[in-house]
C-alpha cells in the first residue's frame, strides 16, 4: 500500500504505547525509534513494543535519517516545542491533541512547518475515522429532516492526573476532552458561528474541570457541548432533525450511529468497522500525504487545527484561565515593545500618580483572585518534572483511568 515508512514516538506514557501496538500491527510502516527524557523509560519503552532504537533526548530522536515520521505524544504545554523541533530537523509531525496551548503558537509552528515545507497534522483521530464518512453521509441523506440541534459530551473521572490538573502543563477539561465535542461540531454544523456561550468550574488549582458550551451558528442550529474530568459521562451525540434524531454512541470513538423516526422508534444503525485501535487511520493519511509530497492532511487541515484552537482560546477567555507560560510570554512582548521616553519633571509626577493608583488597584484585587491568577501562582511550584503525555482520554482505548504519569 505504500512504501515502508520509519515511525518515531516522542513520549512514553500510555498514549504513546497504544500508538507502539497500533503501528506495530499495520502494514507499510515499522515501528522503529522512541525517545524519553530519560534512559530508563526509553528503553523500557523499546523492549516492551520491539523499537530498534531508544533514545533518552528529543533532539537525538529528530536527528535520526532513518525516521520518515514522528508522533508526538507528550502534555499539551510541550507539544509547541516539540513539534518546532520536529520541524527545524525536517522531520515530518502527527501531533498529538490539543495540537498546541493556544492558536499563536498552532499558527507559529503551521507558518515554519510551510515555509521549511514539512509535513504537519493534528492527531484527532475521529477526523480520519471512515465512521465520520457514514454518519456524514446519514445526516445529509434527510433522514431525520432538517438538522437543527446537536448535543454532545465527554466525561471521565480523571481529575486527579497532574498533566490534568497542572496550568503549567495546560491542564483541564477542555484541552483534553472539551476538544472532541468541538470537533464533532465542527464536522457535523460546518464553519458559521455566529456566537459562544459557556460556563465552567474550576479546580482548587484554577484550571476547569467541567465546562458547557453552548455554539449558536448562522443558520439557526445550536450545539450543546459539555465536558468533564470529574464526571463519568455517556458520551454520546445527539443530532435532532425535524423528522427524528440520530445518536451517536461514543464520539470519542464512534461506535455506531442509530437512527430515530419521530414517533422513537429505531429505523436503522450503522456499525463501525472492524479496526486495530483506530489510530491506523491517522497514520495511513499521514503515510498517503507524504507519498503525495503534501504538507497537511484532508481529514484534518491546518485550517481546522487553527479555528478550533481559536474558539478554545475565546473559551478560556470567557473562563479567565491563563497558563502561567503565556503570561510569561505576554508580560515579555510588553517588555519588548515599551517605548523609550523622556523623563521630565511632569512625567515623574504623572508616574507617581498613577503608581499609587496600581497599587490600590492591586490591593483590591487581591481580596478576590481570578482563576487566572491563581493559576499563575503555581508557575513557580508546578512542572517541575513535567510528564510526558499519557493523553488520550479513555476510549483512545478505554485505558485513561490506568495512566502512568511520566
Amino acid at each position: 500500500m505504500f512504501e515502508k515508512y520509519n515511525i518515531g514516538i516522542m513520549g512514553t506514557g500510555n498514549i504513546a504505547g497504544i500508538m507502539a501496538e497500533t503501528v506495530k500491527k499495520m502494514k507499510g510502516v515499522k515501528l522503529y525509534a522512541v525517545a524519553s527524557r530519560t534512559r530508563v523509560k526509553a528503553d523500557a519503552f523499546a523492549a516492551k513494543y520491539g523499537c530498534k532504537k531508544a533514545y533518552d533526548s528529543y533532539e537525538d530522536l529528530v536527528s535520526d535519517k532513518k525516521i520518515d515520521l514522528i508522533y508526538i505524544a507528550t502534555p499539551h504545554s510541550e507539544h509547541y516545542e516539540n513539534a518546532r523541533l520536529c520541524i527545524l530537523n525536517g522531520k515530518p509531525v502527527l501531533c498529538e491533541k490539543a495540537f498546541t496551548a493556544n492558536t499563536q503558537q498552532a499558527q507559529e509552528l503551521i507558518s515554519l512547518a510551510r515555509e521549511k515545507e514539512v509535513f504537519i497534522t493534528e492527531a484527532m483521530w475521529i477526523r480520519y475515522m471512515p465512521m465520520v464518512t457514514t454518519i456524514q453521509e446519514v445526516l445529509g441523506s434527510g433522514i431525520i429532516g432538517e438538522l437543527k440541534t446537536l448535543t454532545a459530551n465527554l466525561g471521565y473521572v480523571v481529575g486527579d492526573k497532574p498533566r490534568l490538573r497542572e496550568p503549567s502543563l495546560a491542564g483541564g477539561a477542555l484541552l483534553d476532552v472539551g476538544v472532541y465535542p468541538l470537533n464533532l461540531s465542527a464536522m457535523l454544523f460546518g464553519t458559521g458561528i455566529e456566537g459562544i456561550d459557556s460556563s465552567c468550574t474550576y479546580t482548587e488549582t484554577g484550571v476547569d474541570e467541567q465546562n458547557s458550551i453552548t455554539i449558536r451558528y448562522t443558520d439557526g442550529k445550536v450545539a450543546v457541548l459539555n465536558s468533564s474530568i470529574v464526571s463519568q459521562s455517556d458520551r454520546r451525540g445527539v443530532i435532532y432533525g425535524t423528522k427524528g434524531f440520530a445518536v451517536i454512541d461514543n464520539i470519542n470513538n464512534f461506535e455506531a450511529i442509530r437512527v430515530y423516526d419521530d414517533s422513537y422508534k429505531q429505523i436503522a444503525a450503522y456499525m463501525r468497522p472492524k479496526q486495530i485501535s483506530g489510530y491506523e487511520y491517522e497514520i495511513e493519511a499521514c503515510l498517503k500525504a507524504l507519498d503525495n509530497k503534501e504538507l497537511e492532511c484532508v481529514q484534518m487541515p491546518h485550517s481546522e487545527t487553527i479555528r478550533i484552537m481559536k474558539i478554545m482560546d475565546e473559551l478560556r477567555a470567557q473562563w479567565g484561565i491563563v497558563y502561567p507560560f503565556e503570561k510569561k510570554a505576554a508580560e515579555g512582548m510588553k517588555i519588548q515593545q515599551k517605548p523609550e521616553t523622556v523623563v521630565t519633571a511632569e512625567t515623574q509626577k504623572e508616574t507617581l500618580t498613577a503608581d499609587r493608583q496600581t497599587e490600590d488597584e492591586a490591593v483590591d484585587a487581591v481580596a478576590e483572585p481570578s482563576a487566572a491568577e491563581e493559576a499563575a501562582t503555581l508557575e513557580e511550584t508546578a512542572g517541575q518534572n513535567e510528564p510526558e503525555d499519557t493523553t488520550g482520554v479513555a476510549d483512545r482505548a478505554d485505558t485513561v483511568q490506568n495512566e502512568d504519569n511520566e
